[in-house]
């Protein structure tokens, strides 16, 4: 029986999704659950399962797009375990055959559509060199676009010949590079080359299974490396072929830098150690540097908060909160409710609670502008700002207006894991009408938060420092925070902002009015 895979809906905004590239080749045996294949969209990249165990016919090849739904493999849950498809010769077949040569065609290869929002890419990497011989499908460079990483199978077996170098930028449809078509296999010289390294003596490190994917990352894993600052070299694949997976790459750790082996030498050449000049010291106070390509990710965040500063007449108003009733209200009952909900008790539920109600009798600071019209939400879908590996994100607690605070808490705790983890999906960070920040837990004392758009309003959170404070004309010693709301001036008023931060003031410094709604 064969078995349709089709693409899964991953995002509500996403309507096609391109192949990064697959784990498992044609005609390979998989197991049920097994990752088979990765797939990018303009926002992230999915990992794709074998919904059940048998051979695999793929659809589609590594950097076709494809429209959610459309049927990307198949399996035959009727074929056996190790029974592939042999798609190639056998290398001594292939050797003992003649030679192949030039035909004379030359293969023009442009950047390929990755997206209908990308118009151009970065040529991040050469996986091949200028001169050498690739075969059709094999992966020869990885591009690097503002939402994901790429990589661009060769379209012909033959000669490649760069045209593009590393970190070039490339609109869509540009040159990237040439193919000197070939038929018959390698060219005689590649071929005897070939030949010659074949007959090389057994004891020498077997490299008859090592392809072009040996030792390479996949687009994923190589974040990650580069997040830890590991060179993938350090690392050894256990990926198709050697190849270096995602799950390789979160579980690499940091190599400790060895210690200076000391070795006898023998007398006579201790002379010798002593007449050669001694190397200089390195002496404290270095001045190396190095310099990092900016990921992706950081880019786009980059130009989405410089647009957003360029396109929104953003302002921020300020208040401080004594969170004194607060902190009382949580020593006093912490213990009961972390024993009751399994949950602990923080101030981020406090926070969302009295954002909400402000929200509801404030309802243009949960607004948005979409053209020509502004959109009034009755929901209050709180995005939460987490720092993550990769960088900061935003997951969003949907109808925060309706959940309790041990239901908020929970939330909380389960969308920062997941952040953590590199866990979160596209639906948990799509949408959100209204943003909280919390710099206080790095020690920020007053900021200006950046607007997350499309919302119209943030609100920074900051730490508590106890200052003296006059309180009916005497100085008392109160924990302080200050409040900072930035907002889009062109939806929302001067008087609905101040007054929206006042009243989110009022619920913190009496808590017990969340309980009651007054």
């Amino acid at each position: 029986m064969s078995l349709e895979i089709k693409v899964p809906a991953v995002g509500e905004s996403i309507t096609e999704v391109t192949i990064g590239q697959w784990f498992k080749k044609d005609g390979d045996y998989v197991e049920m659950d097994e990752v088979i294949c990765e797939l990018e969209s303009d926002k992230a990249t999915f990992e794709l399962t074998a919904e059940a165990a048998g051979v695999l016919k793929t659809k589609a090849g590594e950097g076709d797009t494809l429209e959610i739904g459309a049927v990307i493999c198949e399996i035959n849950t009727d074929g056996q375990a190790g029974a592939t498809i042999e798609k190639s010769e056998k290398p001594s077949e292939r050797s003992s055959g003649s030679t192949g040569g030039k035909t004379g065609e030359v293969k023009d290869m442009i950047v390929p559509t990755v997206g209908e929002s990308i118009t151009e890419v970065t040529l991040a990497t050469w996986l091949k060199a200028d001169g050498d011989y690739v075969e059709l499908d094999e992966i020869i460079a990885e591009v690097d676009s503002d939402k994901a990483t790429f990589e661009l199978p060769a379209e012909a077996n033959g000669i490649l010949r760069h045209v593009a170098q590393e970190g070039d930028t490339l609109e869509i449809g540009g040159l990237i590079c040439k193919i000197e078509v070939t038929e018959g296999g390698a060219p005689a010289e590649e071929a005897s080359a070939t030949e010659s390294s074949s007959s090389a003596p057994s004891g020498a490190a077997t490299s008859d299974k090592e392809t072009y994917a040996t030792g390479h990352a996949s687009p994923a894993a190589a974040k990650i490396l580069a997040e830890k600052g590991i060179d993938a070299k350090d690392i050894k694949g256990t990926g198709k072929d050697g190849r270096i997976t995602k799950e390789d790459a979160e579980n690499a750790q940091k190599k400790a830098p060895e210690a200076p082996k000391t070795t006898s030498k023998p007398a006579a050449s201790n002379s010798e150690a002593s007449a050669a000049p001694a190397p200089a010291p390195k002496v404290s106070g270095s001045r190396d540097s190095r310099r990092e390509k900016m990921t992706s990710l950081r880019k786009t965040v980059s130009r989405r908060l410089v647009a957003v500063k360029n396109e929104t007449a953003m302002l921020t108003t300020f208040n401080e909160v004594n969170m004194g009733p607060i902190m009382e209200m949580r020593k006093k009952f912490k213990d009961q409710f972390k024993e009751k909900h399994g949950v602990n008790l923080g101030f981020m539920s406090f926070f969302t609670k009295a954002v909400c109600v402000a929200l509801q009798e404030w309802p243009a600071v949960n607004a948005q502008i979409d053209g020509n019209e502004i959109v009034y939400n009755d929901f209050c879908d709180i995005s939460i700002a987490v720092s993550a590996p990769k960088g900061l994100v935003v997951p969003v607690i949907r109808n925060a207006e309706s959940m309790s605070f041990e239901e908020i808490e929970k939330e909380v705790v389960r969308l920062a894991t997941k952040a953590r983890d590199n866990k979160l999906s596209i639906e948990e960070m799509t949408g959100g009408t209204f943003t909280l920040t919390n710099g206080g837990i790095f020690g920020s004392m007053m900021s200006t938060p950046i607007i997350n758009a499309p919302q119209s309003a943030i609100l920074g959170m900051h730490n508590i420092v106890e200052r003296p404070m006059a309180v009916n004309g005497e100085v008392k010693i109160l924990p302080m925070m200050y409040l900072a709301l930035s907002y889009d001036h062109r939806i929302i008023d001067g008087r609905e902002s101040v007054s929206f931060l006042v009243r989110v003031k009022q619920l913190l410094e009496d808590p017990t009015r969340l309980l009651f709604g007054v």
